[in-house]
């Protein structure tokens, strides 16, 4: 398949993946805030990891389809960056042992850096962000 076919179906891919990781770290976050039983289900449990590795896969595929890669590209370092900080406050909203306030705190701080990593992605500048101060 040639690059203008190959392209949009894994960003297509990606981008769909993106919305799904959100989609199940705020339906998660939820629950377990409200401590719903759900959460003890194995498909809840699975189908995010199974997102993310899918997540993760294309999103290797697309730098490498624009030969783009993380520490020559520094909007893509700090998405790598911000993503390792997503996935350690994912952890810890999920796994951590704290009261109500402080996991509200960590699931608000999660989305902020998840919707960080979505405007690097957009814009291609790691401080995309300052320009709204400007």
């Amino acid at each position: 398949m040639p690059d203008d076919v190959i392209y949009p179906l894994i960003k297509f891919i990606h981008v769909s993946a993106v919305m799904i990781s959100l989609s199940l770290f705020s339906l998660r976050s939820l629950w377990k805030i409200t401590q719903n039983p759900m959460l003890d289900k194995r498909w809840v449990y699975r189908l995010p990891q199974v997102n993310d590795t899918v997540l993760l896969t294309a999103g290797i595929l697309l730098a490498l389809t624009i030969k783009q890669y993380p520490l020559q590209q520094d909007w893509l370092t700090a998405k790598l960056l911000a993503l390792f900080v997503y996935i350690g406050l994912g952890m810890l909203v999920m796994r951590g042992k704290f009261g109500l306030r402080p996991r509200i705190a960590l699931i608000l701080t999660a989305i902020a850096v998840f919707g960080y990593i979505v405007g690097v992605a957009l814009s291609k500048q790691p401080g995309w962000f300052l320009t709204l101060f400007a």
